[in-house]
């Protein structure tokens, strides 16, 4: 007792060396005994998250509103038809995407409506100017819609086109390797899920067709009209009829990347055979005066500083 200091120390020692034994024995031993082990195959959380992407999502208020709207439009089969194929090109690949796009092109009619209506007053008092203004307002909103799924459709097309080599690379590496072409296309589109995902999901897409039981021309086919992308129809050529008559794989699709790479290389060439041309006019309109008024300013001003006196009290 003439110590307290030295017996809270030892009685803090002994609870430490309890406290941490009795956790080496509970938590820490059973705990390495399973990562030696190794982690489940399903944990709860991959089961709800697998359960959660199995459930279909429950879409949003205003894209429920849209499609509501979009199905009340009158439409013909072939203009569907040919919606719907640019939709899926575009990759909107849901069942209501045609309706939902339907239901875009009235909201923006009616806003462009709104908005030729509240231009109204700055016109001049002519009403057939007023009634030109609002049937342009409207056609505007009718077809800014179908000009910005055009755009959405190139910029998919041009992305999957510039993933082509890579893809044509691995899936060469993949069949010398021994792999067939239905496990080639496969493993490609594991492998591109992260640097090229447009392209991946065509891939997936095709395996899962095939797996559903259609041939594998139809599915190639079904790729090609699915993507709209000229190159993927002949790399589709190039498959099908090595497939029909026998020949290399291997070797026709390395032949079609080095085509493809060549290409891209000469459309870079040409693209900066272009620049000179284009930078013509930018150069003449807004570079070339900066130049003249940096260049002469200062001596236009020495001459209206002194020329223009001079010549008064000569007069």
């Amino acid at each position: 007792m003439n110590h307290p200091i030295l017996l809270a120390v030892i009685t803090f020692l002994m609870l430490l060396v309890v406290l941490s034994g009795a956790g080496y024995r509970v938590f820490f031993k059973p705990g390495r005994f399973l990562r030696q082990l190794g982690s489940p195959v399903i944990t709860e959380a991959a089961r709800n998250r697998l359960v959660d992407e199995g459930a279909e999502p429950q879409p949003s208020t205003l894209v429920t509103m849209l499609r509501q709207i979009g199905d009340r439009v009158p439409s013909s089969e072939s203009d569907v038809a040919t919606l719907r194929a640019d939709m899926i090109r575009a990759g909107f690949r849901s069942e209501h995407a045609v309706p939902v796009f339907f239901g875009v092109r009235i909201l923006t009619t009616l806003g462009c409506l709104f908005l030729s209506i509240l231009m109204q007053p700055n016109l001049p008092p002519n009403p057939v100017m007023k009634l030109a203004m609002i049937f342009s307002g409207c056609a505007a909103g009718w077809v800014l819609p179908r000009f910005f799924l055009q755009k959405k459709v190139l910029k998919r097309q041009e992305i999957v086109r510039l993933s082509l080599p890579d893809a044509l690379d691995l899936m060469v590496v993949s069949i010398e390797a021994g792999l067939g072409l239905d496990q080639a296309i496969q493993h490609v589109a594991r492998e591109l899920q992260v640097s090229h995902p447009q392209l991946s999901e065509d891939l997936s897409l095709v395996t899962l067709e095939m797996r559903a039981g259609k041939r594998r021309s139809e599915a190639l086919r079904n790729l090609a009209e699915r993507t709209g992308e000229p190159e993927i129809r002949r790399l589709v050529a190039i498959l099908i009829q090595n497939d029909r008559f026998g020949t290399s794989m291997g070797e026709s699709l390395r032949q079609h990347s080095d085509a493809l790479r060549v290409k891209r290389r000469q459309e870079a060439e040409e693209r900066a055979g272009k620049v000179g041309v284009k930078l013509v006019f930018p150069i003449f309109f807004f570079i070339l005066p900066s130049m003249l008024i940096v260049a002469a300013g200062p001596g236009i001003l020495m001459v209206f500083k002194n020329l223009f006196p001079m010549m008064s009290q000569g007069s």
